[in-house]
């Protein structure tokens, strides 16, 4: 029997926090697994995780707690700013809990992810061990923004479900009807179109307004993100090779790899952000993709907090799902190994011919050059990847047939082709004004002619600001730009293809470069520039996709 019971404390500035705890019916002292969250403590990142009753009845305490400001704890919930302390109290209660015996556990994905980070940040004694899943510790660089673009979609996305709570919080009722027809129907296209109407209105002291005007990694974000001098705690990393925040959750384990001198553990399923099952987008990767997160979390946690030998939890270690195979790959640290090369080549139509544009393993010897042309009144759209919902992979062989997306493709593969670890495009290019961007998407070209993509990545130029280093070429006004791709571990198979995609826009999971030097919290929707760009490849511009293909 699991007895559920909600309890508060009180934190040492005086405000009430409140959680839900559940328990099985003994006498005997448990250790105690926390997750901290601002969605409404009954939600419990039921989402993606086990009900908490499950895990009580695995022999824990679980303790589920509304953040400051929402749910039903008392004070003004700030995005991140209060849950250090909050969190360093958190666990010194929980800890003393009468039937606690002093072991505490963290868990949670996303915000419940940063919690934890942020309490462990403090190193709390009885903070044995945290297992953060798709999050971040660097909060401009994996978080906000991608490749110095603001992550549109998901930022807006995610402030307007906030600033409806508070108005929820608050009864206002005008607020949250409007913000709440606003979440099903994106406000992409006021005036300015980066910064609706709607959340100026509504919630004009939202964190969006922030972030929005924060677009270089400055203090600002350096005071934002957890710091790491402190943590040294064996940690069990989660991610997916949908999620927006992977990158994030791959730099994270990786700095702790460094710095820690307990085990690190990293898994990377198939996934999305939510939820965490066997289809995404509109691949269905067997029944081996299905979570078991929940299982491998209890076996975790029977280790560092009661005291259970598990050897696979004994050294650092990487498991990864191998796409297209359908099966788990195991590696002792995050996969860096042997690069394969494809080189860019095309006769100047590839953008209007598939069969125009070639990825070759050999650089061709003349230099060529493909031009199209963004129009910001027809941007080209995203379509699945990590930034959009829904994500995940697509046949986006339609899409590809735009004249504003360039693409190429290899010859037959004539053997599989095993993918793991970072992808890397490099792009000599250039541009008719000083901003522009470029996202690059990588897929697998099937024999029927379906194109699915497994990558993809993004990178706003400016030739102003310092958020991008470009390598100058011979050529004065040529540079070189690195997109760095979203990570994958996949198997590509014998007779399908590999196919890059370059476009300037990928709207709404970004916005649309507006070609001009200004803000976009400044930029006006009619402001926005039509952009030529050239692609160059071969002899003095070896532009090149840079694959990880491991042993």
């Amino acid at each position: 029997m699991i007895i559920k019971e909600t309890a508060s404390l009180i934190t040492r500035d005086g405000i009430r926090l409140d959680a839900d705890i559940y328990r099985p019916q003994t006498e005997e002292k448990l250790p105690v697994l926390l997750m901290r969250q601002p969605y409404g403590r009954a939600i419990a990142s039921t989402v993606v995780y086990a009900h908490p009753k499950w895990y009580a009845q695995q022999g824990y305490i679980v303790v589920i707690q509304d953040v400051r400001g929402r749910g039903t704890s008392e004070g003004e919930f700030q995005l991140f700013i209060h849950e250090i302390e909050d969190g360093l109290d958190t666990i010194n209660w929980v800890a003393n809990l009468p039937y606690s015996n002093g072991q505490v556990g963290m868990y949670g994905f996303s915000y419940q992810g940063m919690t934890q980070i942020y309490a462990a940040s403090t190193r709390p004694k009885a903070l044995k061990t945290v297992c953060p899943a798709m999050m971040s510790h660097d909060l401009y660089r994996d978080w906000a923004y991608e490749g110095g673009a603001f992550c549109l979609y998901a930022n807006l996305g995610w402030a307007i479900q906030i600033s409806a709570e508070t108005a929820r919080l608050k009864e206002d009722e005008t607020a949250y009807n409007s913000l709440y027809q606003a979440s099903r129907n994106l406000p992409f296209f006021d005036p300015i179109p980066a910064s609706p109407e709607v959340l100026k209105k509504h919630d004009p002291d939202s964190f969006y307004h922030e972030w929005l005007a924060q677009d270089q990694p400055d203090e600002y974000w350096q005071n934002l993100s957890p710091k790491l001098d402190n943590l040294d705690l064996p940690m069990l990393h989660i991610g997916g090779w949908f999620d927006i925040y992977l990158k994030g959750t791959i730099h994270f384990y990786q700095e702790m790899v460094n710095r820690s001198q307990h085990p690190q553990h990293l898994i990377i399923g198939p996934w999305a952000h939510l939820p965490w099952g066997r289809k995404v987008g509109t691949l269905n990767y067997g029944l081996t993709a299905s979570t078991f997160i929940d299982t491998l979390q209890i076996q975790w946690f029977d280790t560092f907090l009661k005291g259970k030998e598990n050897p696979i939890f004994n050294q650092n270690r990487v498991d990864l799902f191998e796409m297209g195979s359908q099966n788990w790959r195991e590696f002792k640290q995050w996969p860096s190994s042997s690069s394969q090369v494809y080189y860019l080549s095309t006769n100047g139509l590839a953008n209007l011919r598939e069969d125009a544009g070639i990825l070759t393993p050999n650089c061709p010897n003349n230099s060529q050059e493909d031009v199209f042309v963004h129009d910001p009144w027809r941007p080209v759209p995203a379509l699945g990847g990590h930034a959009m919902y829904p994500t995940g992979s697509f046949d986006r062989s339609t899409l590809d047939c735009r004249s504003d997306i360039v693409t190429y493709t290899s010859e037959t593969l004539s053997q599989d082709l095993h993918l793991a670890g970072d992808l890397t495009v490099e792009l000599y290019c250039t541009a008719d004004t000083p901003s522009f961007d470029l996202c690059a998407v990588l897929s697998e070209v099937k024999p029927d002619g379906s194109v699915y993509n497994f990558s993809q990545g993004y990178q706003r130029i400016n030739l102003t600001k310092s958020n991008i280093n470009p390598i100058l070429s011979q050529e004065e006004n040529i540079n070189c730009y690195q997109i760095k791709m979203q990570p994958t571990c996949i198997k590509i198979l014998q007779g399908h293809c590999l196919r890059l995609s370059i476009s300037a826009a990928c709207f709404p999971a970004y916005p649309v470069n507006p070609g001009l030097e200004k803000p976009i919290n400044q930029t006006r929707l009619m402001d926005h520039q039509i952009i030529t760009l050239n692609i160059n490849s071969g002899g003095d511009f070896p532009s090149k996709v840079i694959l990880s293909t491991p042993d």
